[in-house]
């Protein structure tokens, strides 16, 4: 997401490396969650896809959640890589648009996983696995594939069997 205006021309960008270049070349300000999650780790990815590791004035690495990075972002009158359903939670609180979503690399999938219960014998293995099979099952998959923020799908149900 980025200003409106899009002064980096990111809104033009071919490709996913070409969008990124033209925020590297424009030094205009990009705020980075910079927190270690799952947002901040396919941002540092992405990066790596064009060969940078981004530092200067013009990155904002503010070790902060989501929301608080779309504010500063707004505030700033940055660009943020966010995820869909923060952005929709906050679209009517700040002033940032989509500039690009074009490239399935920028996929970024949730995952259930299990705990291994020897490893953390507290866990309660059955409640997870009936966890786990509602998620995968009919029913837990129609509610994903349905559930929308401001009229907007937010999640791709993608059980593999």
């Amino acid at each position: 997401v980025g200003p409106p205006d899009d002064p980096a021309d990111l809104r033009q960008a071919a490709t996913l490396e070409q969008a990124l270049q033209k925020l590297v070349d424009s030094r205009h300000t990009f705020v980075s969650r910079g927190d270690d999650s799952g947002t901040h780790k396919k941002e540092l990815a992405l990066w790596q896809l064009i060969g940078i590791e981004p530092q200067g004035d013009w990155y904002m690495s503010i070790g902060q959640g989501m929301g608080i990075v779309l504010r500063i972002a707004s505030d700033k009158n940055a660009y943020a890589l966010t995820d869909r359903g923060t952005y929709l939670a906050y679209m009517d609180k700040i002033n940032l648009e989509l500039v690009y979503e074009k490239d399935e690399r920028l996929y970024n999938p949730y995952h259930i996983i299990i705990v291994n219960p020897e490893k953390h014998p507290h866990t309660d293995v059955e409640s997870a696995k009936k966890y786990v099979d509602f998620i995968r099952g009919e029913e837990g998959q129609t509610l994903i594939r349905n559930f929308r923020v401001n009229g907007q799908v937010l999640f791709n149900p993608d059980v593999i069997e």
